[in-house]
């Protein structure tokens, strides 16, 4: 007897957010693919994962977007869209779009919530900066402590 299973590793990442942005089928998958879109459109270059897949629903994990390294990830909660920069603690926030995870030595994260508006333009330009950085520490080795 054969069981009936379905190899996720199978299906490439952009079906699994889709299928991620469709599950959820209310503001937060709206405002889900409105950020993968607008990342998209900063770094036409972008690599699209699926990580941390739920034993739950194998299908569905946290989107990622990298580019020469984790740009950032995109996780849904019950009040709020999370997109959490890898890299975000040594960024340049110009336009202040940072307001969560403010105290990692590392990251940082913006919470949208349901009806917040999206400064477009300033946030395409933070999706740039995390590409940048990664591409300036591309082949370089981590420094011994």
């Amino acid at each position: 007897m054969t069981k009936n299973t379905t190899d996720t590793e199978s299906v490439p990442a952009s079906e699994l957010i889709d299928q991620t942005i469709k599950a959820l089928g209310d503001w937060r998958g709206e405002m889900l693919a409105r950020l993968r879109a607008l990342i998209k459109q900063a770094d036409p270059d972008v690599v699209e994962e699926v990580k941390w897949r739920k034993p739950s629903n194998a299908m569905l994990g946290v989107p990622v977007w990298e580019h020469d390294g984790m740009i950032c990830t995109g996780e849904t909660y019950k009040a709020a869209v999370k997109l959490t920069f890898a890299k975000g603690a040594s960024m340049e926030d110009p336009f202040g779009l940072f307001n969560s995870s403010l105290d990692g030595n590392t990251r940082r994260a913006i919470d949208f919530q349901k009806d917040d508006a999206i400064n477009e333009e300033a946030f395409k330009a933070l999706v740039r900066t995390a590409v940048a950085l990664n591409t300036s520490q591309v082949g370089k080795k981590p420094k011994k402590a």
